[in-house]
């Protein structure tokens, strides 16, 4: 279950397997199958169905915002803790960043459920090989959400 610290500002909070504390356990089969298709149904379009991100990525558009990232090794993505991971995809990328950072990424809380947000994040992990999975990993143990933050 994810950690109750993590939850604990959601009004109703689900039960989510196959977490513990902030660690999305991309070793759990179930959660990553579930996780998958879920991706390539809401993900994909902007990350890239190899994870590869957009064309570009780390230049700014002339709109100033920057295109989707990849969310395989050659991206950041497992530069941060699975509770940023989480609340990036749940909130947007816009409560965690800089004032004034405008972003295409959309917020996902209304659209996916809490469980459907970490499958697709158990998903994403289950394709990083051993070596960055583990440097995630110590990332996370290293990572807590800041006090007071939102879930809902």
């Amino acid at each position: 279950m994810l950690s109750g610290v993590l939850l604990a500002a959601c009004s109703e909070a689900p039960e989510v397997p196959a977490a513990s504390g902030f660690f999305i356990d991309a070793a759990d089969a179930r959660l990553v199958a579930m996780g998958e298709p879920i991706y390539f149904e809401h993900c994909a379009s902007c990350h890239g169905a190899a994870l590869e991100g957009e064309p570009d990525w780390r230049r700014r558009r002339p709109d100033g915002r920057l295109p989707a990232p990849p969310h395989d090794p050659s991206g950041h993505t497992w530069h941060h803790p699975d509770w940023e991971l989480f609340a990036m995809t749940a909130q947007g990328v816009t409560p965690l960043a800089p004032p004034d950072y405008e972003t295409d990424m959309p917020a996902y809380r209304d659209i996916l459920s809490d469980e459907e947000i970490i499958a697709v994040l158990a998903w994403i992990k289950a394709q990083w090989p051993p070596e960055i999975a583990a440097i995630q990993q110590g990332i996370n143990e290293r990572s807590e959400p800041p006090p007071g933050l939102q879930w809902r």
